[in-house]
């Protein structure tokens, strides 16, 4: 495989201290390389050299002259006023794509990625959809390399497969920063995790997140294995040492400066090796009700659509509810109600007394001008936390923040930081009902394990909503999954909503045709021969899209064993790539006719 982007020895710090020391990583054609490390450790600073839109402050980056290298940021936003189609063209022409392909390409991208209508304003749209346009702005360029940043943040879960779906069988390179553990399952060809555990700053391991989990294990050991054993050399030297070589002598002198050596590597090998873990731990109220809200008949719409109707729930001490449904499905609305915020449409609701409801809100912000210390502590220099005061430099080192981080402003924090914060305020209150809005946005993965642990010891009732696929599957006693349409239905796991998902999933969702003014005569319908390749052609680009996959297999087998096939090959592959493109430009021309 080609090299397309290597760098070799970049390092980055702001202020004193260093991001990351002495990085080298390289990326080749068809890589797919999962980038994982604590919060504050630099990946997305990282992925910011790499798109050229930092630079590091030493060490080289060299991308492969005509690569087209394309960055999607972990916030997707849009100016007022431009429609899904002027992002995509706006994007096609800074590539520098012939505009004779323009439409053909926006049609199929906007298609794949689920788009309905091209002339909605794309600054209006949700999170989701947001996040999903700036991916399809990204793919419709035909890139080399794709740099994604937690590209699966505000993706509801059919979006997030969509996204698997288009990278598992993309002829692009993509680093991808991520702390989904069934996407790093289901998608990286190599991980690597940023952290300064590691000698060399990063650890690469080929393979999927399971891979990686087994070679960090079997590197831990072997990196405790080799302290323990400096540890009993250097109190050997250290005891020799204190007897008072004469080092004049020449064995004497090598053997102090030996000694040196190994404290110094001890003294490395501890400092990396120590760990830390967010100390995240909500407390219940211990009430003994055991009811805690009861819905009968609810139902709750907008505009003439209903998300839900005649829903009958009850939610019990010590139930774990996983609440799924497509963005837009009305999973934030239902939290809405059952924290009181605003009432149903139709039937009732009715809670316990005195019920002590934590909500955490996914568009909750802190201010960014406060600092940490007033960001944690409102009212002064401590907090009370289980009738105990602890000052607010011991609870800020409980969710892994430095004292000298406590007079910084928010906006300084990473996401995952600021995460942490408002998971430790929410810590605070003792509640009965644990109602959480995408918690797990930025966490990295430590803090997505230490959250799981805290959330499966609470002794009181959970609601919650993540695109977490495997916190859903850990947590989860019982999942209620909501269609949008009026519908809501029990499941025993996410497992069997997944499950059932899969039963009822349409077609892949079919390239919209441009509306037609009103005044425009209405288009002619299919000729005999349009419809008999309109019937077919759904089954030609299936049939197409699995001979592409098996051609891709082929070439990374050929890769390790017949390298000098790899161009003829590479070039079939970019051949039937082009012509599954054309298929679905044909398909978007005959829905068009159609509708």
């Amino acid at each position: 495989m080609a090299l397309l982007l290597n760098t070799n020895q970049i390092s980055k710090s702001f202020g004193v201290e260093p991001l990351f020391r002495n990085v080298s990583l390289s990326i080749q054609e068809g890589d797919r390389l999962g980038l994982i490390g604590p919060n504050g450790s630099g990946k997305s600073t990282l992925l910011q050299i790499l798109a050229k839109r930092l630079e590091a402050d030493s060490g080289d980056l060299v991308i492969r002259s005509g690569t087209r290298l394309v960055y999607v940021p972990q916030d997707s936003q849009f100016d007022p006023g431009e429609s899904v189609r002027g992002v995509m063209r706006r994007a096609m022409r800074s590539a520098g794509l012939p505009e004779s392909e323009w439409q053909a390409r926006e049609a199929e991208t906007l298609g794949r990625a689920g788009f309905q209508n091209f002339d909605a304003e794309a600054a209006t749209l949700s999170g989701g959809w947001r996040k999903r346009l700036s991916i399809a702005e990204a793919l419709v360029q035909k890139p080399e390399i794709v740099l994604l940043d937690e590209p699966t943040n505000h993706l509801d879960l059919a979006g997030i497969e969509w996204l698997e779906k288009s990278l598992q069988g993309a002829p692009f390179a993509c680093v991808i920063i991520s702390h989904d553990r069934y996407f790093l399952e289901n998608v990286p060809t190599r991980m690597a995790e940023l952290n300064r555990t590691y000698p060399d700053g990063m650890f690469y391991v080929p393979g999927n997140y399971s891979a990686f989990l087994e070679q960090k294990a079997e590197f831990l050991h072997a990196q405790a294995k080799r302290q323990s054993a400096l540890e009993n050399r250097v109190r050997t030297e250290m005891e020799w040492l204190r007897r008072g070589p004469k080092a004049r002598a020449t064995k004497a002198k090598a053997r102090i400066d030996n000694a040196g050596e190994l404290i110094a590597e001890l003294s490395d090998l501890r400092s990396r090796s120590q760990t830390a873990n967010a100390g995240i731990d909500f407390e219940a109220t211990g009430r003994k009700t055991k009811r805690l809200i009861h819905l009968e008949n609810v139902g709750f719409g907008f505009e003439g659509r209903a998300l839900f109707e005649n829903l009958d729930f009850t939610i019990t001490s010590g139930m774990r509810v996983g609440l799924v449904g497509a963005n837009g499905s009305g999973k934030t609305t239902l939290l809405q109600l059952l924290r009181g915020d605003i009432a149903p449409l139709q039937g009732q609701i009715e809670r316990a007394g005195n019920l002590r409801i934590v909500y955490f809100d996914q568009r909750r912000q802190i201010n960014p001008e406060l600092t940490l210390r007033r960001a944690l502590a409102p009212d002064g220099d401590s907090v009370i936390y289980r009738d105990r005061v602890i000052h607010v430099a011991s609870w800020a080192a409980r969710f892994l923040f430095a004292s000298e981080q406590l007079d910084q402003p928010v906006s300084k924090l990473s996401g995952g930081e600021r995460a942490r914060v408002l998971i430790a305020n929410l810590m605070l209150e003792p509640a009965d009902l644990l109602l959480l809005d995408e918690p797990t946005n930025d966490l990295d993965i430590p803090t997505l394990e230490i959250l799981e642990e805290s959330l499966l010891e609470f002794e009181g009732a959970l609601v919650l909503v993540t695109h977490d696929r495997y916190l859903l599957d850990r947590v989860s006693t019982v999942v209620l999954g909501l269609d949008g349409n009026g519908k809501a239905e029990r499941f025993a796991d996410y497992s069997q909503w997944a499950a059932e998902q899969g039963a009822r999933k349409p077609p892949k969702p079919k390239a919209p045709a441009k509306q037609t003014p009103a005044a425009e005569p209405q288009k002619k319908k299919l000729s005999y021969l349009e419809g008999r390749e309109y019937e077919s052609i759904e089954k030609r680009i299936s049939a197409m899209e699995e001979a592409i996959q098996a051609k891709r297999v082929s070439l990374e087998e050929a890769a390790l064993k017949e390298p000098l096939l790899l161009e003829q090959m590479y070039r079939e592959l970019e051949a039937s790539q082009q012509e599954v493109d054309l298929l679905y430009a044909r398909w978007a021309e005959l829905e068009e006719k159609v509708r």
